[in-house]
């Protein structure tokens, strides 16, 4: 389904209003927490999810820490 919204000044940031048919497809109400996820040509907005964002960490770690190993073998 599409839907337009309108960015909007928000105090000195620009911001978008969901409406609550998407926040409810989303489980996510006023003072939970989104993360954004930047594709190529589009942005996502999901749900955070603690145990997810910790993954992420660990996988960040391990990426700096292995970077010279992952890029020969990305050759």
């Amino acid at each position: 389904m599409t839907k337009r919204v309108t960015v909007r000044r928000i105090g000195n940031s620009l911001g978008v209003i969901l409406g609550k048919a998407e926040l409810q497809a989303m489980g996510v109400g006023e003072g939970d927490k989104l993360v954004i996820i930047r594709g190529p040509d589009s942005i996502s907005l999901t749900p955070f999810d603690d145990t997810f964002d910790r993954q992420m960490d660990a996988a960040d770690g391990l990426m700096r820490r292995y970077r010279n190993t992952l890029r020969e073998l990305s050759k």
